[in-house]
């Protein structure tokens, strides 16, 4: 391995894609070598703000440059496939947020990962919010009393109202390339965080309809409800929302005290106890330099050996994406469903 990771980007089809190429040219380790998409206009862009070599096809891509690992961003169905033959290659994978569109796929991503023996890591945007690292390892470590609760609602108006490009949207609409609408897209993220603080819970219902877009094939309202053996979680996605209150907080409730983490770089972290009802502000530390954004922690990764932080990692995207599965199940045959899925 070259000592400047060489990394391609297979798909630009992702709007994620940008901000995570901006943190790539910004980390002195690493080298953004090529990109594939088979859509000039975003092939365009990448070779006018990076000046990498681009192609049409991943294939071509591959096949070409000499790499060290691999971004993808394309749909989650074709990310996944993507994601298994560049590691079935030897390639290191950093995979936009959720994994996969289905639960198989993600299963065998992480067995070409093991197989191969190579890193996989998955980026949620939220994992380089320094606020919510502190929340979690606060409670992790016992900070609010033994864990009964999470809660996270990902809200905004709409992918096309929000200004995503027309190549997003029209996967995200797509409920093959997707796996399905606003629950695939935005439920993930409580659904994470509920498996990360108690884990995989015993039954899951999934709710969608409603529907407020008439003009979408797919739902444009979910929520995901987990039940545990001490506690629940709910995990909320809206595409209908008007206006930034609710979206992307978290709390997280535990026997001794509530944590509420305000969303974004940037956001507060406070905490409440029976001493302190109203919550107070809780100082965030220095974070470590690896957490700073995907591409830092990515090079320590594979450069050094480092794991993967509590969010990033591949069993726990996994995981997510089974909650995910039984909450879209659910919500197709109106029951519960148990886990683990058959």
């Amino acid at each position: 391995m070259s000592e400047t990771l060489r990394i391609g980007v297979l798909g630009l089809i992702h709007d994620h894609v940008w901000s995570n190429l901006a943190a790539l040219a910004d980390c002195d380790r690493a080298e953004l070598v090529a990109a594939s998409d088979p859509n000039l206009p975003l092939t365009a862009r990448v070779s006018r703000e990076y000046g990498c070599r681009t192609y049409s096809t991943h294939r071509e891509l591959l096949d070409s440059e000499q790499l060290d690992a691999v971004y993808v961003f394309s749909s989650n169905a074709e990310g996944a496939e993507l994601a298994i033959r560049s590691m079935e290659r030897k390639l290191h994978v950093l995979s936009e947020k959720p994994m996969a569109a289905r639960l198989d796929q993600a299963d065998r991503m992480l067995a070409a990962a093991a197989k191969n023996q190579v890193k996989l890591v998955i980026n949620w945007p939220f994992a380089w919010w320094p606020q919510l690292r502190v929340a979690l390892t606060m409670a992790k470590d016992g900070a609010i009393g033994k864990l009964w609760g999470v809660k996270y609602r990902a809200a905004h108006a709409g992918p096309k109202e929000l200004g995503c490009s027309e190549y997003f949207c029209n996967w995200l609409f797509d409920r093959e390339l997707n796996g399905g609408g606003a629950l695939l897209d935005y439920c993930g993220y409580g659904c994470l965080l509920s498996a990360a603080m108690l884990g995989q819970p015993e039954k899951v219902t999934g709710i969608t309809g409603g529907q407020i877009k008439d003009s979408l094939a797919v739902e444009d309202n979910a929520l995901i409800a987990m039940t545990y053996p001490f506690g629940i979680a709910t995990a909320e996605a809206s595409w209908t929302q008007i206006g930034k209150l609710t979206s992307y907080t978290t709390a997280i409730y535990g026997t001794e005290g509530t944590l509420l983490v305000e969303p974004r770089l940037g956001g507060k972290l406070y905490m409440a106890t029976s001493d302190d009802p109203n919550g107070r502000e809780i100082a965030l530390p220095d974070q470590e330099p690896r957490l700073r954004d995907s591409a830092t922690h990515f090079v320590s990764v594979v450069s050094d050996g480092a794991e993967p932080w509590l969010l990033c990692r591949p069993g726990l995207g996994r995981d997510a994406q089974e909650i995910m599965e039984a909450g879209l199940k659910s919500s197709l045959q109106g029951n519960h469903i148990s886990l683990p899925l058959d």
